[in-house]
């Protein structure tokens, strides 16, 4: 059935609580859906998310088939109002809330217009209870980081334990600073539902370094398990039903916790509009293209602009100007050639020397003859004297020791028949020199 008639706005924002876990099947769906009923009993005006992902299990556990969802909403079928369920005490339900996260995808206007309209909805309220998909969906941690309480449903199952810690962990991963509160669902009895949680903290305190909040237990009977059966949620027994009574406990602890809170500067609305503005700026960025590197000639034309703008404004700064130039001075001399010199001739050609008064004019023409005497050549080296580049062999001599009078040599050589070896004759005549000696 639809709802017929709006609640009254509420001044403040409402109350906002994520009911969630860790993983499917600890009850979570059950719990959102009975406690919003409970609240509404007691004439709170509520209204209940439904953000599972794939069905619409709050509004089936109450026989409620909707024929259209918030997806409908987004694709502009339909208004939010025409898909809003109204069940016992005037609950209201919006089936498909995960939808929202769709809207991320829209342009900025059309994103606006529907959390515009859901910012207006949730602002009649007095609770808005989200039931989030399980698991570590990018949609349940942003409704989980959207509310103002979020509430992890744990059953005494290790798995349930396991799972429930990875969500606390990627929830602090992401930034998520507020304490969980733990409701530990399907326990025997007090004392399972208080071990199963302290197991639960410690681990959150040694290796997340957070502690948890206590909500409380919700035993199981054969009550409540058939309840979900008959698609009649405990919420709408009589109050005196223990498992009833459960529920009205619960409601009664949330509030004190609530009360304990700070309260939210903004709605869910107000949060999903944060983050598609977030996603929107980082769509833009991934679009723009990425500018080429640029090339040493315009990194260096730019350096030389900021340099201008840098130093035109304080021209009393001279200590300033003074490095600037001995810097990039030295920076052409550490490989001066041709090319070198005459950049530093032009460079020394556009200066404008008229504005130096004849003293100045003529301190600076005596100190670049100074420089120049250092840099020209002095005469006496000569311009052509250079180090030789290979070794100068000394001048051949004849040694008159071992052969003897070069006359001797040549009248001794013209004796000998002419198929001896040079080699062979020296080496004979080296001979005969050492023994006469």
């Amino acid at each position: 059935m639809n709802a017929q008639e709006a609640p009254k706005p509420n001044t403040d924002y409402p109350r906002t609580i994520a009911v969630t876990g860790g993983k499917g099947g600890v009850g979570k769906t059950s719990v959102a859906l009975n406690l919003a009923l409970t609240l509404a009993r007691n004439h709170k005006r509520v209204l209940l998310l439904d953000g599972d992902t794939d069905l619409a299990n709050v509004s089936i556990m109450l026989g409620l088939y909707p024929e259209r969802t918030l997806a409908n909403v987004v694709a502009g079928e339909c208004r939010l109002e025409d898909i809003m369920l109204e069940a016992d005490y005037g609950l209201h339900i919006v089936p498909g809330a995960s939808g929202v996260q769709e809207c991320m995808d829209m342009e900025p206007e059309e994103s606006f217009r529907i959390l515009r309209a859901l910012s207006k909805l949730e602002s009649r309220y007095d609770y808005v209870i989200t039931d989030t998909a399980a698991g570590l969906q990018p949609t349940s941690m942003h409704m989980i980081a959207a509310a103002q309480l979020a509430c992890v449903v744990v059953t005494p199952d290790p798995a349930s334990l396991t799972d429930a810690f990875s969500l606390i962990k990627v929830l602090r991963r992401r930034g998520y600073r507020r304490m969980p509160s733990v409701l530990i669902n399907m326990a025997q009895g007090a004392s399972q539902a208080r071990s199963v949680f302290q197991r639960l903290d410690s681990a959150a305190r040694r290796h997340l370094q957070c502690s948890l909040h206590y909500m409380g237990g919700i035993w199981r009977d054969e009550t409540l398990r058939q309840s979900v059966l008959n698609q009649r949620p405990v919420a709408l027994l009589p109050p005196a039903d223990p498992s009833c009574r459960q529920f009205i406990t619960l409601a009664d602890m949330l509030d004190v916790r609530l009360s304990q809170l700070p309260a939210r500067k903004a709605g869910i609305a107000a949060y999903w509009h944060s983050v598609s503005k977030r996603q929107s700026v980082q769509k833009k960025k991934a679009v723009e293209p990425v500018s080429a590197p640029a090339s040493p000639r315009e990194r260096s034309l730019q350096a030389v602009s900021e340099l201008e703008t840098l130093l035109a404004p304080t021209p009393e700064n001279a200590l300033l100007r003074y490095d600037v130039f001995t810097r990039l001075f030295a920076l052409l001399g550490k490989a001066p050639d041709s090319d070198t010199v005459e950049i530093i001739q032009a460079g020394l050609g556009a200066i404008d020397w008229q504005p130096l008064s004849p003293e100045q004019r003529e301190h600076m023409a005596n100190h670049l003859r100074h420089l120049a005497e250092d840099v020209c050549i002095s005469p006496d080296t000569g311009l052509n004297e250079q180090e030789p580049t290979h070794p100068v062999l000394p001048e051949p001599s004849y040694d008159s020791i071992s052969f003897g009078d070069q006359d001797k040599l040549v009248r001794a050589l013209k004796e000998q028949p002419s198929d001896i070896s040079l080699n062979n004759f020296l080496r004979s005549l080296a001979g005969k020199r050492n023994i006469d000696g």
